[in-house]
């Protein structure tokens, strides 16, 4: 089964991926450094010199409805952002 969920699409993360060569991934949280690693080298063929992640906390959300107030939690996701070589591209957009 493969770790990596999707890529992250966004202003922000198209900023960095063409100013500092980095891409943004929602991975599972299971997921390990070298694991992300190994799949994003082996879908893209791409040689990745570093891998940060990050595990976002779901935020609590409420909202008041006629049968009153909902509450709830936003799902807690874990993102990873992969370093990728000078020499290397990934196109996120082919596959959409």
């Amino acid at each position: 089964m493969s770790v990596i969920i999707k890529p992250i699409i966004s202003e922000k993360m198209s900023a960095a991926s063409e100013k500092f060569n980095r891409y943004g991934f929602l991975v599972q949280r299971s997921a390990t450094k070298t694991q992300i690693k190994k799949e994003i080298q082996d879908i893209y063929g791409v040689k990745v010199v570093r891998v940060n992640t990050l595990i976002q906390r779901g935020k609590d959300s409420s909202r008041y409805t006629k049968a009153g107030m909902i509450e709830g939690q936003k799902q807690t996701l874990k993102k990873a952002t992969v370093f990728l070589g000078k020499d290397d591209k990934i196109d996120i957009y082919s596959n959409i």
